[in-house]
């Protein structure tokens, strides 16, 4: 089935290789011979769409008809989608919850159409020419669909449709042409999607093979045609997926089996509804299924034949033959050997091959030893021993890898303090693992000629290394944040008016952890941000300010006793910026809350207004000087003893 690989191994042995994959017996000297029968690429192995031809358009109901209207082009982005074989793990459709692989033992199968609606139509074709001298000749290929089904009138339905053709003729291979598309009641071989995503159903057919029986049509063109539509009202998808076999063969050349066997398993093809199994005579049937058991292995040179039965008559029915042979060679691959970093999982093996057994030994570290290719996370450098045999028992090899572990710590150690003032002495040191390579980054950006395990921190920022060893393993150590403070300069506060023995707030800056108010005298609490002053004697407190770094500034605060509430507003002020008096402002003599301050022009102009202390007018309109003028403002407040305050005046504005 999978000629590539088989091209390459046996160019590495130089011997027979015989697989026991759909019971086909391959050898070096065949590869050739399969590769001119079967035409380029026309599997999709490639994992390109070499040799196919790309479609997309749209689909309309006219008349009663169902038109795909598609025009050749490259292939379109989700549209004409390429699916490749990954041994960690098998994608599923999240309809039907089948593979998007199919399941015949491909690298590649294709997805035509998407779940998006809109009214698309898609197609992907294939024209060759069977040779001159191959009168037995056929293919398999295998389909999936998937289908909104809305209940439109069935000219207006999703759909897929398969055409067949021997072009030379001008004649439509019926049996292995056909077209699907729901219609409000249950399709053959479909199921009803558990997970349709809305309220409208959605079916779903698993992956099928079809036969096509191309015997005594040497020299013919062949085309194979594949088209996917959404519905015709833009709102409801179908999209399929297609793949095709590898071999072009009409009978199978052979079932090799080992000659310390103690039984032979035959595997016809893969995709069919009924198998069933005969001697050469056809007088006997020998099993029902895709795999015929044979316990003893029969004599070599048996002849067996398949009956293979497409589902739900979608399909030719086919036969194939199998002349089984005691002459399998199994070849043990436990794959290159391998590094595993940080215990991260690495592939080993190779693909598996039907037929074929396998055991790893020793089996810590891997996730599943007795399969062909497991994933490996060893604790220590480990030397793998596989096993391969026959499923029958026999001829068993062995190959070894070795899977070297490596580890790179991620560690990152803080020797010193992640926060504190640059003026406390204090510092701190950053420090990894010794390694070939280390680089030093802050704040996502590397740090020219730092490449030691040790950084001393210099700024603030978030730090980390990049470390990486001769091996080629590498690790990102987890972050630290360092803060290293730098103490603000003192200030004087506004000085604030109270009456004798009447409590007012007081208010140090936010911008640190702790405050201390010092003297403590009038105050209700020296350690708080916002203490209360009651007293009967003007004051001058100092105030010490503590962030949580450690750095301290000291700010002071004059508290003046006034007999009286007053406000006092200036009668001129001059805005020219030479900051002396260039705002017009007031100022609060035992005041709690100023509930406003406006100033109006003598047109009784609203030019300015503010409820917030020593916020003032700069003598501009939207951003214009105004000319010298008087102004008139009024200013309403409340007094610390708590009675109303207001007062009116006029200003002049001087230029």
């Amino acid at each position: 089935m999978l000629l590539q690989e088989l091209t390459a191994f046996c160019k590495d042995i130089r011997s027979l290789y015989r697989v026991a994959s759909t019971a086909l017996l391959v050898c070096c000297s065949c590869i050739t011979a399969y590769t001119q029968d079967c035409p380029n690429n026309i599997d999709f192995e490639t994992g390109t769409f070499d040799g196919w031809v790309c479609y997309t358009g749209t689909c309309a109901s006219v008349n009663d008809q169902n038109i795909i209207s598609i025009n050749p082009g490259s292939p379109a982005f989700n549209r004409h989608t390429m699916y490749t074989y990954s041994p960690t793990g098998k994608e599923l459709d999240p309809y039907g919850n089948f593979p998007v692989i199919c399941p015949n033992g491909s690298n590649h199968s294709i997805r035509l159409g998407n779940d998006q609606g809109g009214g698309e139509a898609e197609g992907i074709s294939y024209e060759f020419t069977i040779p001159l001298n191959m009168d037995v000749y056929s293919l398999i290929y295998h389909y999936a669909v998937v289908f909104q089904d809305p209940n439109h009138l069935e000219s207006q339905q999703p759909r897929m449709e398969v055409e067949i053709t021997n072009v030379t003729d001008n004649q439509r291979i019926d049996c292995s042409s056909f077209t699907f598309h729901p219609y409000g009641s249950v399709l053959p071989g479909f199921q009803l999607s558990a997970n349709p995503g809305s309220n409208t159903p959605v079916w779903f057919k698993d992956w099928s093979a079809v036969s096509i029986n191309l015997n005594n049509m040497a020299g013919k063109t062949i085309r194979m045609f594949f088209k996917t539509a959404d519905c015709t009202f833009k709102k409801h998808f179908g999209y399929a997926y297609i793949d095709v076999n590898s071999e072009c063969s009409g009978e199978f050349t052979g079932a090799a089996y080992c000659p310390d066997d103690t039984a032979v398993n035959v595997i016809a093809p893969y995709g069919y509804e009924k198998y069933t199994w005969y001697n050469s005579a056809f007088t006997q049937v020998l099993g029902n299924g895709q795999v015929l058991t044979m316990r003893p292995p029969p004599i070599a040179g048996t002849r067996l034949a398949v009956e293979l039965v497409p589902f739900n008559g979608y399909g030719c029915l086919d036969t194939l033959y199998a002349k089984l042979v005691d002459t399998l060679t199994v070849y043990a691959h436990a794959g290159p050997d391998a590094l595993s970093c940080n215990r991260a999982p690495v592939q080993i093996g190779a693909r598996p091959k039907p037929g074929i057994s396998y055991r790893w030994t020793p089996t810590a570290g891997l996730s599943d030893p007795f399969i062909s290719n497991p994933l490996a996370t060893p604790n220590i450098t480990t030397t793998y021993i596989l096993t391969a045999s026959s499923s029958g028992g026999g001829c068993a090899t062995t190959d070894t890898v070795v899977v070297i572990a490596d580890v790179v710590s991620d560690s990152m150690r803080l020797v010193g303090d992640a926060s504190y003032c640059i003026t406390s002495g204090d510092s701190a040191v950053l420090l990894v693992q010794s390694t070939e390579n280390i680089q030093w980054y802050k704040d996502n950006f590397p740090i020219i000629n730092s490449n030691t395990p040790d950084y001393k921190v210099r700024e603030s920022g978030t730090y980390y290394a990049v470390l990486k060893n001769n091996d080629g393993c590498g690790v990102t150590t987890a972050k630290q944040t360092i803060f290293i403070d730098v103490p603000k300069p003192g200030i004087t506060y506004q000085v604030k008016y109270a009456l004798s023995d009447v409590a007012i707030p007081l208010q140090a800056r936010p911008i640190g952890k702790t405050a201390v108010w010092q003297p403590g005298a009038f105050l209700n609490d020296t350690t708080r941000f916002s203490p209360t002053f009651a007293g009967a004697e003007d004051e001058l407190y100092k105030v010490t300010i503590t962030t949580a770094a450690g750095c301290i500034t000291t700010d002071t605060q004059f508290v003046k006793i006034v007999s009286h509430v007053d406000i006092y507003v200036p009668t001129a002020f001059t805005p020219d910026g030479d900051g002396k008096n260039d705002i017009l402002r007031p100022m609060l003599r035992g005041v709690k809350d100023l509930h406003y301050f406006k100033v109006f022009n003598r047109f009784g102009q609203l030019l300015f207004q503010t409820n917030r202390e020593w916020e003032g007018w700069d003598g501009r309109i939207n951003g214009n000087p105004q000319q010298t003028q008087t102004v008139v403002w009024v200013v309403e407040a409340t007094g610390v003893d708590n009675k109303a305050f207001k007062k009116t005046g006029a200003t002049v504005l001087v230029r």
